[in-house]
């Protein structure tokens, strides 16, 4: 049965002046997207899709060179929309983020609702899932629609208990001819942690 693995983006080099979707991998984030490369799963994907986001498609991009592969770029892939507010500081950035996934039918300062980018990663995801084959297929976008597509897979309701692991850099694997989860996130350059 052919395997959706969900690959999210690895550390970033983060600038306040920049717009985040604008954002390339940093060098820790870099050398992770290339230590991903010696993970088995690697070797079983035929087709790539990837976010439009720079640092998606720049682990996206790793990948594919190493497979030897094309990557399909879907616009719609994007990280829930956060331009409302830009930057935040980390702390301030993660305590809206608990109110996103908290309050999940509401707009949290301005950011896309919660239920509004879990449907659209949903609909992108089943598009391309229609059209896929028996391909082992890897997706490379971002941790929060990551974690709102996991949710959705698993049958769950919208919230932070399925976040990925902080810094990025993760991966989920689903089966998807039997309809399941078959590994949780798991950090996309080793095991997964204890």
């Amino acid at each position: 049965m052919p395997i959706l693995y969900y690959v999210t983006h690895p550390q970033v080099q983060v600038d306040a002046k920049v717009p985040v979707p604008e954002w390339g991998l940093s060098d820790i984030g870099r050398a992770r997207a290339f230590a991903m490369l010696d993970q088995p799963f690697v070797g079983s994907i035929r087709r790539i899709v990837s976010s439009a986001e720079r640092k998606a498609m720049e682990t996206a991009e790793i990948l594919a060179t190493h497979l030897r592969l094309a990557i399909e770029v879907r616009e719609r892939m994007h990280e829930n929309d956060r331009s409302a507010t830009g930057f935040l500081p980390p702390p301030e950035f993660e305590a809206v983020a608990d109110q996103f996934f908290a309050n999940p039918h509401e707009s949290i300062r301005g950011w896309e609702r919660a239920i509004d980018a879990q449907q659209r990663i949903m609909s992108e995801v089943d598009t391309v899932l229609r059209a896929n084959g028996d391909d082992d297929i890897a997706f490379v976008g971002h941790g929060g629609v990551g974690t709102l597509l996991l949710l959705s897979l698993s049958g769950r309701e919208i919230s932070r208990e399925a976040d990925q692991p902080a810094g990025g850099g993760n991966c989920f694997a689903y089966d998807i001819g039997a309809g399941r989860v078959v590994d949780g996130w798991r950090p996309i350059d080793g095991p997964a942690q204890p």
